[in-house]
C-alpha cells in the first residue's frame, strides 16, 4: 500500500512540524517514532514525549484505505533532507517495514506497531476556548521567554505563567534576577485562569507559530493546556506549583526616569559587554543630568567606557547590572524608545515602553 506520495518539500515540512519534541534517545524507544495514521480524510502525524503531544493532518496523496504504523522520525527527516526538494517521494508499507522511495533511491525502514504508541491522556475538563492571532502570541512569547529560568530547583520558574482574565491575556517569566511581563487584549471575555507552561512547550510553540494570518485557539485545564492552530493540535502538561506574585515585584513610583533610543542604548551595552569577563557580566551605569556612562572591566585590567547624551535632570545614580539581562530585553522589543525608571543604586530598575503599558521588565541590580 502506498501510504503517501507527494513532493519532498511538502512531506518534509509536515513531518518537521511535529518532530521538534522527539528525542533521539529515549527510555521508551517508540517515542523516537512518529505515529502515521491514514484515513479517508487524509494522513495524520502524531509525536509525543509523554508530556507534550503534537498532531497535524495533511493531504499527502497515496492509496485509499486505512493504515497505521510508527517509524523513526529523525531518520525519516534525515533521509528526506538528503533528497531534492522538488522530487516526488513515496512511502509504502511492506510487512512490518516502510519503504521510502525517491528518484532512484530506496530506503527500507523498521516500524513499530501503532497500538503501542503511548498517546497523551487528554483532560476531560478543559475551560472555555479563547483565541488570539498567532502573530500576537508569538510576539508575547518573544517579549518574555528570555527571562525564563533554566534547570532551576524552583521548578515553577522553568516556564511561563499564562494569566487569562476578562479581556486580557498576560504572560510572565522570571528567573529570580529579572522579570518580564507582556499582555494583549482578547476578543472575548474569559474567567480568570492561571497556568504555567513548561520551558520545552514554550520553545516549541515559538518554533511553530507563524507571522501569517490566522488565530491560535487555547484551552486550559488543571493539569493541561491545548492549543489549535494551522491544522495542528498541541497538548501539553502544565507545571504544578505557585508562581511568585509578579505584581509585588514590579516597582511603582520610581522618581527618576530616562527616555532614550533603544538602538543606541543596545549598541552601547553590546560594545561595553565585550570587555566583561565570561563569568562576571557586570557593567556599571553612571547616570547624571545629561549623560549616561556605561563602563566595564575584566580580570586582565582592561576597561571599556561609553557615553550617551540623555535628556535627564534627576538624581545622580551609580548602579551595576548583569549586561546580558539588559541586552536580552532590548533585543526582544521592537519599539524605538525605551523608558528606564530608577530609585537609587540598590533598588531594581523598571524598563518599559513610553505610552504603552503592556510590557514591563524588572531587573535587579548587582554589586560591582
Amino acid at each position: 500500500m502506498i501510504v503517501l506520495k507527494d513532493t519532498q518539500d511538502k512531506v518534509l515540512s509536515v513531518l518537521q512540524a511535529v518532530s521538534g519534541i522527539v528525542e533521539r534517545r529515549h527510555t521508551l524507544p517508540i517515542l523516537a517514532n512518529v505515529l502515521i495514521r491514514k484515513t479517508a480524510s487524509g494522513i495524520q502525524l502524531t509525536t509525543s514525549d509523554l508530556e507534550i503531544q503534537i498532531r497535524t493532518t495533511a493531504e499527502l496523496g497515496g492509496d485509499a484505505g486505512d493504515f497505521a504504523t510508527t517509524v523513526g522520525a529523525r531518520k525519516l527527516i534525515d533521509i528526506l533532507r538528503s533528497m531534492p526538494s522538488d522530487q516526488t517521494v513515496s512511502l509504502e508499507s511492506s510487512a512490518s517495514k516502510l519503504i521510502l522511495k525517491g528518484g532512484k533511491s530506496k530506503f527500507t525502514l523498521q516500524t513499530m506497531p501503532a497500538e503501542d504508541f503511548p498517546l497523551v491522556q487528554e483532560s476531560a475538563n478543559f475551560g472555555p476556548v479563547f483565541s488570539v492571532p498567532q502573530k500576537t502570541l508569538k510576539n508575547l512569547l518573544s517579549q518574555v521567554s528570555f527571562a525564563m529560568a533554566i534547570h532551576d530547583i524552583r521548578y515553577y520558574l522553568n516556564g511561563i505563567l499564562f494569566v487569562a482574565e476578562g479581556h486580557q491575556l498576560s504572560l510572565v517569566a522570571t528567573d529570580g534576577h529579572r522579570l518580564a511581563f507582556a499582555s494583549s487584549t482578547l476578543d472575548v471575555e474569559v474567567p480568570k485562569q492561571e497556568v504555567i507552561l513548561p520551558r520545552k512547550t514554550v520553545l516549541e510553540l515559538q518554533r511553530l507559530l507563524s507571522d501569517a494570518e490566522g488565530a491560535i485557539e487555547m484551552q486550559f485545564a488543571n493539569n493541561q493546556a491545548r492549543f489549535s492552530f494551522g491544522g495542528m493540535e498541541f497538548v501539553t502538561k502544565l507545571v504544578e506549583g505557585k508562581f511568585p506574585d509578579y505584581n509585588r515585584v514590579i516597582p511603582r513610583n520610581h522618581h527618576n526616569s530616562i527616555v532614550l533610543g533603544r538602538t543606541a542604548l543596545l549598541s552601547t551595552l553590546q560594545r561595553t559587554a565585550i570587555l566583561t569577563s565570561e563569568k562576571f557580566k557586570g557593567v556599571r551605569l553612571n547616570i547624571d543630568p545629561g549623560t549616561l556612562r556605561v563602563a566595564a572591566s575584566n580580570a586582565e585590567q582592561e576597561e571599556a567606557v561609553d557615553e550617551l547624551d540623555i535628556d535627564y535632570n534627576g538624581d545622580s545614580i551609580e548602579i551595576g547590572f548583569n549586561v546580558t539581562y539588559l541586552i536580552d530585553a532590548l533585543s526582544n522589543i521592537s519599539q524605538e524608545m525605551v523608558k528606564i525608571e530608577l530609585s537609587d543604586g540598590n533598588s531594581s530598575a523598571l524598563l518599559t515602553i513610553p505610552g504603552i503599558d503592556h510590557f514591563k521588565y524588572v531587573v535587579m541590580p548587582m554589586r560591582i
